[in-house]
């Protein structure tokens, strides 16, 4: 064969694949729409999103369906999957939707999944304290983590469902019992405290949010928040005032919000942003990115008590490396003293509910 046809066959081959023609998609029109959808999924990974009809579930949706590492989204809740599967179908990215709608089908929601994304439960009401959900979502959460390890014992986990604080454990316990417990692949979401911190250090400090980085240690709780303000990046000076300010507003970032939705629901939309800006960093580190660090609330050595969120380093297998809290001001220490005092206790009742 004459080298440059083969050459120009090659081309040809290769840009019908970047731009096929319309012609050839009604040529085959007689295949059905479930074949022509399966051939179009795009190279990536494989998400379930539990709790997707959900106020955060539903952004949150939305949000990962626009993220090209995903090539199927698996979108499972106890009602209204149906529509919101649908609705999310129609978006015109890469990734193939589909819908999972009660227990029954939880399973299949979950088989062959890399990632698995929990914001599924009842959110916080005005008055009501993280731990009145407690009892509501810890159940939920059992649930869900035993599906898990039948079904997909190696995904990665990302856990939102508060309190999250407990509900990790909750998880890490479910795990153990089934024998799948792995701790690199169980992260609790404390992206949200990350994202808000940075936005009100930026404020104060006259910056573009995208340029500040935050970190945040601890939990995901009131004090057990710990903003680490001495290692802000760029490196820069707060007065006391400042520091108390900013402290107490990334604390209690979630309860401004239900405050001002005054009934009608809590952080939904930036806790569906930070969520998938976390999953994001894990999709990364799943395809095998060098140096992808956040912070996470994760099986940790870095202090005493078994949980702990800090900075760690996402890979292959999930947080393949913890990064130790750094140097510590004053402030920083009495204000770590105090949310493991908390966290402790937190994460005790976590344990407790499932060894009860």
């Amino acid at each position: 064969m004459h080298p440059t046809s083969d050459a120009n066959q090659r081309i040809a081959r290769i840009s019908a694949h970047l731009q096929p023609s319309n012609f050839q998609m009604e040529e085959s029109s007689g295949l059905s729409r479930e074949n022509c959808r399966a051939k179009g999924g795009a190279p990536g990974f494989k998400v379930a999103i539990l709790g997707a009809a959900g106020g955060i579930g539903q952004p949150l949706a939305m949000l990962m369906k626009m993220n090209p590492l995903v090539s199927v989204l698996h979108l499972y809740d106890v009602v209204n999957t149906p529509g919101v599967t649908s609705d999310i179908s129609h978006m015109d990215t890469g990734a193939v939707v589909r819908g999972f709608l009660g227990q029954q089908q939880l399973e299949d929601a979950l088989t062959g999944m890399d990632l698995v994304i929990i914001p599924a439960g009842v959110p916080r009401k005005p008055g009501m304290t993280r731990d009145d959900l407690f009892n509501i979502n810890a159940g939920i959460v059992k649930t869900l983590c035993e599906g898990i390890a039948k079904c997909c014992p190696n995904a990665i986990v990302n856990l939102i469902s508060n309190p999250v604080n407990s509900t990790v454990p909750i998880a890490a316990e479910v795990f153990k019992k089934a024998g799948t417990f792995d701790p690199k692949r169980l992260l609790g979401v404390t992206m949200l405290d990350v994202v808000r911190a940075n936005t009100f250090v930026a404020e104060v400090l006259g910056l573009d949010p995208r340029e500040v980085d935050v970190p945040v240690v601890g939990g995901h709780a009131g004090v057990t928040i710990l903003p680490l303000l001495s290692q802000v990046k760029p490196p820069c000076s707060f007065t006391p005032e400042e520091i108390d300010y900013l402290t107490a507003r990334i604390q209690n970032g979630g309860t401004e919000v239900v405050e001002a939705k005054a009934g009608a629901g809590s952080a939904t939309l930036s806790m569906a942003y930070a969520a998938v800006k976390f999953a994001d960093t894990c999709l990364r580190g799943l395809r095998g990115d060098a140096g992808v660090i956040q912070c996470a609330y994760v099986f940790s050595q870095v202090t005493e008590l078994p949980f702990f969120a800090s900075k760690v380093r996402l890979g292959r297998t999930g947080a393949e490396e913890i990064y130790p809290l750094g140097p510590l001001n004053e402030y920083e220490r009495a204000g770590l003293e105090k949310a493991k005092k908390e966290l402790a206790s937190s994460i005790q009742k976590g344990i407790s509910f499932i060894r009860k």
